[in-house]
């Protein structure tokens, strides 16, 4: 696998994550983190989530923050609808708002992408995986979630082919990225889950024995693989290399057992 890809950013007391490669290309994204917000209790403190039992006025107030940390416009960003699944939706500038200050017709949608420029993207997180899509010869851009069920569902090449499909990318002119996600150290799954992975045809297992029918999966080397088969260049591909369960600056939602917040990815042209 390639080295750690990603640079942490600290600005007003918030803290984020962003991907050199991605910034060398002008595209503005960013990766939350649990630090800079107002969010209290075991959602402290950039909870971002309107799904959790946190208050609606304080995610708001998180969103105005990472919102002028990042330069978005609070009132364009669009909000995918993530259900574990691989369907990826196109996105154009009519589509501004939705999920955060108007109803959204988005459903059922782990991915979205766009070649329209200022119209923000917006993911969500609290151990899967963010990917991050940047075709440098059309100029179009994706953001997918992609959990265990994601990932075998191969959503990191699904992706590539709906923006194949609408904006003409090939996988060999893109740059990509995995985000913070659970690592192999934390993340112990069982023999169904397991199963699953044992079947994809990677180069090295991506589900190690831990013992009693229970294996430690890695997500993050299981998306690269796929990247890889797909056509992505490994000097294409960017990993952050952390463990959002290790580390304590993310929420984590099989460290605290279901009770935290999420942090979301960012990206637009």
């Amino acid at each position: 696998m390639p080295c750690m890809g990603f640079k942490r950013n600290c600005i007003n007391g918030v803290v984020f994550y962003t991907i050199p490669s991605f910034e060398k290309e002008g595209i503005k994204h960013l990766f939350t983190t649990r630090i800079g917000g107002v969010s209290r209790g075991c959602y402290e403190s950039l909870n971002l989530s309107f799904k959790r039992c946190d208050t609606k006025e304080e995610v708001f107030r998180n969103f105005r923050i990472i919102c002028d940390v990042g330069g978005y416009n609070y009132e364009d960003l669009v909000f995918s609808d993530q259900v574990h699944g691989d369907r990826v939706v196109k996105v154009t500038s009519a589509d501004k708002g939705k999920g955060l200050v108007r109803k959204s017709d988005i459903v059922n949608a782990d991915g979205l992408m766009t070649n329209e420029r200022g119209v923000p993207l917006v993911t969500f997180y609290a151990d899967c995986v963010p990917l991050f899509f940047y075709d440098r010869v059309h100029r179009a851009i994706a953001l997918s979630h992609s959990g265990w069920k994601g990932t075998a569902l191969k959503i990191a090449q699904k992706t590539l082919k709906a923006m194949e499909k609408e904006y003409g990318t090939k996988p060999w002119q893109c740059l990509v990225a995995i985000g913070p996600c659970i690592g192999v150290c934390c993340y112990e799954v069982g023999d169904d889950v397991a199963q699953r992975f044992k079947d994809m045809k990677t180069p090295v297992p991506v589900v190690h024995p831990k013992g009693g029918g229970k294996w430690m999966l890695d997500l993050a080397k299981a998306n690269y693989y796929l990247f890889l088969e797909a056509g992505v260049p490994d000097e294409n591909i960017a990993i952050s290399g952390v463990c959002t369960s290790c580390s304590r600056e993310f929420f984590s939602y099989r460290r605290d057992k279901g009770m935290t917040g999420s942090m979301a990815a960012f990206m637009q042209l």
